[in-house]
């Protein structure tokens, strides 16, 4: 725990340090435009206001109190109402001597759990009871462990860990009964395998495995849902109290909108980093189970492909945000252009939650509205391979490109007009023209 809160502490205190030392300097307009770094040209004196207006906003400050408590709850509350540890049902096919049940034992001990032995007249019962999940294991005549299904390599689940150590110690102990301490013990010791582990159900495809951290999809989904509304409503805003109109008058419109997006897209990936921080060093601390198994390349993936996700859809909300003048107009564009987001995030959670993707589901993994649910989720399964991933990521690379040089145009045309809603139809054929 004390290694995770150090960082985690001296992190937080230089970024404030540094932040009031940048709040004490006040510069002159010379010194601004003549200054260095990304944060001196107008797109970034657009983004640092960005970023300073949203950081100081109270929905900015109560909406992250309330995610992070909602992160700390799903965390802490199932630690505090599962009391201790339930003991590790196992299931007990044929014969099975003493010494053997007493490193059962043993090995739930070193694991930190506990062994409760369960009677099984077969093998096909024994089955059964594995796929209602009346037992976690069942040992079949004391010679394989069978489970319900495959566990991969890195699962860290109690349950894992438990299969894990009796596979080892069994097959240590077989070693040692073959060996009757004669001379052979050596050899036999030696060559000691661990209990093969077969599972009733296959797995679904090559590595498959169900790490897909549902967190993640719903964090993406909220983030983006969250931001991207920011933007819609913060142009319609700004045109309709007319400071667009001074802000044009000393910034070209493609450099404030890029400003615009950069900036929340800044505080975004603050956001997003911060609540992983916070879920996993407070797991980390109370010793919970529920981000076990969460490998490292899915989290990178998913954080990824947030930041994928908000630079393609920021484009579309600023350029729609620009098009309508009124806050009531923008309640009937806000939910059309969230379908996509919708629709990519629930067919992410169905499969993840089946742990296997169909041909559908791999398309969607390569279209830009639904590559940020679509790809985090094949990660997690491993049915993607690293140049699928990056060939994902060049696909909406480009689109977004696309995107933004149409929202620029969009937004150039759209952003002073008032009077009315403008027509989409009327603004693509001045930008195709």
């Amino acid at each position: 725990m004390i290694g995770y809160l150090v960082p985690a502490i001296v992190a937080v205190v230089v970024v404030l340090r540094l932040w009031r030392r940048h709040r004490r300097r006040t510069p002159g307009p010379s010194q601004v435009r003549a200054g260095f770094g990304p944060f001196t040209s107008d797109v970034g004196l657009v983004a640092s206001r960005e970023m300073r207006e949203r950081f100081r906003g109270k929905v900015f400050r109560v909406g992250t109190l309330l995610i992070l408590a909602v992160v700390g709850a799903a965390v802490v509350i199932p630690t505090l109402t599962g009391g201790a540890p339930q003991p590790r049902r196992v299931g007990v096919v044929g014969a099975l001597s003493a010494p053997l049940r007493a490193t059962v034992v043993a090995s739930a001990k070193s694991v930190g759990t506990s062994v409760h032995f369960v009677s099984e007249p077969d093998q096909k019962a024994a089955d059964g009871d594995l796929r209602s999940g009346r037992i976690d294991v069942a040992i079949v005549d004391g010679r394989e462990l069978v489970v319900n299904k495959p566990m991969k390599p890195t699962d860290s689940s109690t349950t894992a860990r438990f299969v894990g150590a009796v596979s080892k110690n069994l097959g240590v102990a077989k070693a040692i009964e073959a060996a009757h301490l004669s001379a052979a013990q050596s050899s036999a010791l030696a060559g000691a395998r661990a209990f093969p582990v077969r599972s009733v159900q296959p797995g679904a495809g090559k590595g498959a495995t169900q790490t897909t951290s549902i967190v993640g999809l719903i964090l993406v989904f909220v983030m983006l849902s969250q931001y991207n509304t920011w933007i819609l409503f913060g142009v319609i805003e700004e045109k309709s109290s007319r400071v667009i109109e001074v802000l044009l008058a000393t910034v070209r419109p493609v450099r404030l909108l890029s400003g615009k997006v950069l900036g929340i897209g800044l505080v975004a990936f603050a956001q997003a980093s911060l609540i992983v921080v916070f879920a996993f060093v407070l797991a980390e601390g109370v010793g919970s189970d529920l981000l076990h198994g969460t490998a490292p390349l899915v989290l990178v993936s998913t954080l990824a492909w947030l930041v994928l996700g908000y630079a393609f859809y920021c484009w579309v909300y600023a350029a729609a945000g620009s098009m309508v003048e009124r806050q009531d107009q923008a309640q009937s564009l806000a939910f059309p252009l969230s379908l996509p987001i919708i629709f990519g995030y629930i067919m992410a959670l169905t499969a993840a939650g089946s742990g296997s993707a169909s041909s559908f589901f791999e398309v969607l993994a390569y279209l830009p509205p639904t590559a940020p649910f679509a790809m985090p989720v094949l990660v997690g399964l491993g049915t993607v391979t690293w140049w699928e991933f990056l060939a994902s990521a060049a696909l909406s690379i480009v689109c977004t490109f696309g995107m933004a040089r149409l929202a620029a145009s969009i937004y150039r045309r759209a952003i002073l007009r008032t009077g009315g809603r403008v027509k989409l139809r009327e603004m693509l054929s001045r930008a195709g023209g």
